[in-house]
């Protein structure tokens, strides 16, 4: 008898950990909510776990088990379960953060000290943390060059399903439920979880989007993305699995343009497996810049502007959409996300960690290593990122990326009765115009041009250039 451990992979398919235990015995299925996770999660991301594991459960009483749900820390909670039922090993899927990691080694600990066996697998990526690195041996730091790799090398065929057979005949109590755990209900409208549902928004993806994606993801009312990035985070769903449907697409691809576009998209699976070990060998990076500057960067502290963006209520309409729909769905396009954060830390000239912090609290999809590596890229802080001098416009990334400025006004309804061109135009009309068009709307909360030269010689300071 052996214990499988589910972390971030709740699912029953293309599991390469759970599917090397059911070759060895019988299995029972184990999730541990821990309370030291706990405290770095979020209304939105507890609701779907939860939504996630109700599938997860369901799966399991198809195949005639269950899944043992308990809450403690992992360490005592799986030492009294493989006593409980006998097991003579527990096996689980890594994870790569600094806080997996040091859980993961008290759980190896106790384990050995109670003479129960383990086993782990590498699942949520292809190609583990060092395994892909420069000619000289060292970890990359810049995307490109890891990308060429990855892409060149094979990647794994999904993991079989275990049958009904392979897992033992237990009973499970139910879930708890959010204010079980100390949460409240979320403000925002989340997807369905669980695999079937991810496994709908694949196929709905690689029938149409993915052949347009290199050129409209991003576009933010084009609905060109495959909003499968909450279930990457919680494993509903195998990366194998979505790859292997991605190459079904580049197959079934008319012309170069759109195997292009397959790629493109392929390569956003690049860009999670080499954050993920950017993580793994710099787990500082959490709290800490990346990059290292001659003198501290002198970020400014200024709590209404942070409140205004934060509400969504800038004045730069672009800037404001993303952050309503954060709110409103815990989610954020790519592209806007870019947006916000360069508006943050090079308009509003505030540290990126308020930014990653407000992230955390309110995306469903919040990932560690992803989420700080993009807050650290727009921060000019991080690997390989944007240089300090190259500061987005909030107002031409608004021309540019949402011309007729749908997007704005699906998330800003105060200005669904302006024009767009003079929507793109906010920051620069006169306070008469703007109240006579849009009242409820607020006036810009400051000017994009003088905190960009504010900005550079901020970071000029940093490198010691003054």
């Amino acid at each position: 008898m052996q214990l499988f451990w589910h972390r971030r992979d709740l699912r029953t398919a293309d599991n390469r950990g759970l599917a090397a235990a059911a070759e060895s015995g019988e299995v029972v299925p184990v999730f541990c909510f821990d309370d030291v996770v706990l405290d770095h999660a979020s209304p939105p991301r507890v609701a779907f776990m939860l939504d996630a594991l109700a599938d997860l459960r369901a799966r399991y009483r198809d195949l005639s088990s269950d899944l043992l749900v308990r809450r403690g820390d992992p360490s005592a909670v799986l030492s009294d379960l493989a006593e409980e039922y006998s097991a003579d090993r527990v096996v689980w899927n890594h994870d790569y953060s600094g806080l997996a990691r040091e859980r993961d080694e008290a759980v190896r600990a106790a384990l050995g000290d109670a003479d129960v066996g383990h086993e782990q697998y590498h699942d949520a990526v292809f190609h583990e943390p060092g395994a892909i690195r420069t000619n000289a041996g060292d970890p990359y730091s810049v995307y490109t060059y890891f990308w060429k790799k990855w892409r060149d090398r094979e990647k794994p065929d999904p993991v079989p399903e275990p049958s009904a057979g392979d897992f033992a005949d237990v009973s499970g109590e139910e879930l708890p439920t959010l204010a079980d755990l100390g949460f409240a209900e979320p403000d925002a409208a989340l997807p369905d979880a669980g695999t079937e549902a991810a496994r709908e928004r694949l196929e709905d993806f690689c029938e149409d989007a993915v052949f347009r994606y290199e050129e409209a993801r991003d576009y933010p009312a084009e609905a060109a993305t495959s909003r499968l990035s909450q279930d990457l985070k919680f494993g509903t769903i195998g990366v194998r699995e979505l790859y292997e449907r991605t190459e079904d697409a580049m197959a079934e691809a008319d012309n170069d343009e759109e195997r292009a576009s397959v790629e493109e998209y392929q390569g956003q699976l690049a860009w999670r497996e080499f954050y993920a070990q950017v993580l793994y060998f710099n787990p500082g990076v959490v709290s800490q810049n990346y990059k290292e500057y001659e003198q501290p960067i002198e970020w400014r502290e200024d709590d209404a502007e942070l409140a205004a963006w934060k509400r969504g209520e800038t004045g730069y309409p672009i800037v404001d959409a993303g952050m309503r729909q954060l709110r409103e769905e815990a989610y954020m396009h790519n592209r806007v996300r870019m947006i916000v954060a360069s508006f943050l830390t090079k308009d509003l000239l505030q540290d990126w960690r308020e930014g990653y912090d407000h992230f955390r609290e309110h995306l469903v999809d919040h990932d560690t290593a992803n989420d700080n590596g993009g807050w650290q890229w727009a921060a000019s802080t991080g690997t390989d990122a944007q240089p300090y001098f190259r500061i987005f416009n909030p107002t031409t990334q608004g021309e540019r990326y949402d011309p007729d400025a749908e997007y704005i006004t699906e998330y800003v309804p105060e200005l669904r009765d302006v024009p767009a061109e003079k929507i793109h135009a906010w920051p620069e009309l006169d306070a008469d115009e703007r109240a006579a068009l849009a009242p409820d709307y607020p006036d810009p909360i400051v000017d994009h041009g003088e905190r960009r030269e504010q900005a550079i010689s901020m970071f000029e300071r940093a490198r010691g250039d003054d």
